[in-house]
């Protein structure tokens, strides 16, 4: 029996695969569970519209992403830190710190969770960090810390 799964089946594959089964574990398992479908030409249309309507939001959502991505880099961004006399900052400038500095100055708010500092930045200067907008989508920003 050739079924098309609906959500992603361990061990049996993915979501809108089609997949050949045995009849009683097609009938009386996956199909019930709404785990799959009949494998016919109307449900195999109707999946097609589907995954084409996923591909086109998921386009419009990376596009989205990478036009954030080159506003964040376009733009420099500072980072205020108390200092001492010898330039060393009190404690150091996080992600938290970074993630406030880019909302405040151009207006896209990062989670905090989502940047990575490489190294410690515990004196002024320009570093880079890291920003994760998804898993293929990694953009590298250069930041100055200043001093407050």
């Amino acid at each position: 029996m050739n079924v098309i799964l609906l959500k992603d089946v361990t061990g049996l594959g993915k979501q809108f695969e089609t997949v050949t089964v045995k009849n009683g574990y097609g009938r009386n398992y996956l199909i019930p569970k709404k785990l799959a479908v009949i494998a016919n030409k109307a449900n195999l249309s109707t999946v097609g519209a589907k995954l084409r309507q996923m591909q086109e939001r998921e386009n419009r959502a990376i596009e989205a992403i990478q036009q954030l991505a080159e506003k964040v880099k376009a733009s420099p961004i500072r980072v205020g830190a108390k200092v001492g006399t010898t330039e060393k900052i009190f404690g150091s400038v996080t992600n938290v710190q970074l993630a406030e500095a880019i909302k405040r100055q151009t207006g896209v708010e990062i989670d905090r969770r989502k940047i990575v500092i490489p190294e410690e930045v515990k004196t002024l200067g320009v570093y880079k960090a890291i920003i994760d907008f998804r898993e293929d989508i990694k953009q590298e920003i250069e930041f100055e810390v200043v001093p407050e």
